[in-house]
């Protein structure tokens, strides 16, 4: 049988993206949000998480592009200087990190930091994964992991997308696609991390390629060629209001047009959607589609 998770990112990015969050859930077809620890809206998401059990929330882990949890001195390598936040493209995050000016003890801690600051707040975390999917690089994913792992945590998103996926999103950018198609060079690498460390994932993720571009007719492209196995649809649902466009975020329109594709999942039939929390074998699916 083919299992899906219907994940949200950027939980508590704004109040817009909480809201379409929770209708999306309520309406059946999303199952698991990601939350981010300090993001504007995050004590909103927070509350939300909480009076919500159903929905399967998991931590958004942010080490670039955003806020951090720790001060300034105790995470040094992960601050921009000029602003005091967490270096803010992934391009200057990556050049940093593998010229070893980011510490490997610091992406730990601040990973740390973000899930006991959720944790703290009484949310029983499904999962992790982080904000430009930065933990498919080894020199990330294995701090990230021994953070989540310390706090209880034992499933990870798998980041990468399946070739059967990029085969059926015809609509990304082209340069969408060489940077997913490159990345994928370090999919092997993060499998054998990932099982040395006694953590489960998904067979892959479905979505990232569309990520701003995720509309009714990719989602119908997608859904009837999706095999047997267990898969992540990522997503960035929202209103695009005030509050997003003050946001740090290349999504504007595109999180309404993801939100109104999402609804095409309502009464889709052959597969079962479940959160992170339903992973493992055996475990009953949230919905039965």
């Amino acid at each position: 049988m083919t299992r899906l998770i219907v994940n949200a990112d950027d939980f508590g990015l704004t109040s817009g993206v909480n809201r379409a969050i929770v209708e999306l859930h309520n309406a059946g077809v999303l199952t698991s949000a990601t939350l981010m620890a300090r993001a504007p809206a995050a004590e909103e998401a927070m509350e939300i998480a909480r009076q919500t059990p159903s929905l399967g929330v998991g931590c958004h882990v942010v080490l670039v592009d955003g806020e951090a949890a720790l001060p300034v001195e105790k995470i040094g390598t992960l601050i921009a200087k000029d602003s005091g936040r967490l270096h803010p493209t992934l391009s200057d995050f990556l050049k940093r990190l593998y010229t070893f000016r980011i510490r490997s003890r610091e992406i730990e801690a601040e990973t740390a930091a973000q899930i006991a600051l959720l944790q703290a707040k009484g949310l029983k975390l499904t999962h992790i994964d982080t904000h430009k999917h930065v933990h498919m690089f080894p020199k990330v994913l294995r701090p990230v992991l021994r953070a989540a792992k310390a706090a209880g945590i034992q499933t990870v998103r798998n980041p990468f997308e399946p070739l059967w996926s990029l085969a059926a999103t015809p609509n990304a950018p082209e340069s969408r696609r060489t940077q997913v198609l490159f990345l994928r060079r370090f999919e092997r690498a993060f499998r054998r991390i990932v099982a040395s460390e006694g953590f489960s994932t998904t067979d892959g993720a479905v979505g990232v390629l569309a990520t701003g571009t995720l509309d009714i007719a990719t989602l119908h492209s997608l859904l009837p060629v999706m095999p047997v196995g267990t898969w992540e649809l990522v997503s960035h649902p929202g209103y695009n209001d005030a509050a997003l466009a003050g946001a740090n975020t290349r999504l504007l329109a595109s999180r309404e047009i993801e939100r109104n594709a999402l609804m095409a999942l309502k009464g889709y039939r052959g597969m079962d959607l479940i959160s992170f929390a339903g992973i493992h074998p055996g475990t009953e699916p949230i919905s039965q589609q």
